[in-house]
């Protein structure tokens, strides 16, 4: 008789847990997707940034849109590990960063990237003649760079993103990233230099020049 109270109180005790785990986990979906709705204002406000990225990465426009649908559709999805204390932008750009790569391994193709110089210029008066075939220059410059170069230059020039955040986003130390940065910096600078050369040697105006490398300072940095 005490034998089958015991397995009684037994049994009695796994339910009340597994109720209790049924119950957490139930208000574990409760708050996340509170905290989704009260985020919402905030993922709409990081559309820009998240499809400037993407054209970074698909050097397309509608495979950007396609890109940042996915990368919502995946972030619902993993809504469940959003937790209260996550950086909701460097997680989102995460997101995007590795639905990115997941399509790059399914399809077995190089990824193109986005005009990021023509971007970073949107905000400065169209140049003269001369300096639009500088910045071209500077833009295949840019293309021809590595393709971990252009993601890191892009994440902490054009987006500002903090070091410690763009290394996560890109799943690398910050040494790595600092590596990488340097590395393309220095291969535009090379670029800056070679063509400043090349202009004092066929004796044009400094004026083509030095606005093609303002525009070089936003990527490069000191």
């Amino acid at each position: 008789m005490k034998n089958a109270r015991s397995s009684e109180h037994t049994n009695f005790s796994k339910k009340e847990r597994g109720a209790g785990l049924k119950a957490w986990a139930s208000r574990q979906r409760i708050m996340v997707a509170d905290r989704m709705r009260s985020k919402r204002s905030e993922i709409v406000d990081l559309l820009v940034p998240l499809r400037r990225y993407a054209r970074s990465l698909t050097r397309d426009s509608l495979k950007a849109d396609d890109l940042v649908h996915d990368t919502m559709v995946r972030a619902l999805e993993s809504r469940a590990n959003l937790r209260p204390d996550t950086n909701l932008r460097t997680w989102m750009m995460t997101v995007l960063h590795n639905v990115f790569i997941d399509e790059q391994r399914r399809k077995r193709v190089e990824a193109r990237h986005a005009d990021v110089l023509v971007q970073l210029s949107d905000d400065v008066a169209p140049p003269a003649q001369e300096g639009q075939v500088r910045l071209m220059q500077i833009r295949k410059a840019f293309e021809g760079l590595p393709e971990e170069q252009r993601a890191a230059l892009h994440l902490v020039t054009l987006e500002g993103m903090a070091y410690a955040d763009a290394a996560a986003v890109l799943g690398i130390p910050i040494g790595t990233l600092m590596s990488r940065l340097g590395r393309g910096r220095a291969a535009l600078r090379a670029f800056e230099e070679g063509g400043r050369k090349g202009k004092a040697t066929a004796g044009s105006s400094d004026d083509g020049p030095d606005r093609g490398r303002a525009h070089l300072r936003v990527v490069g940095g000191n």
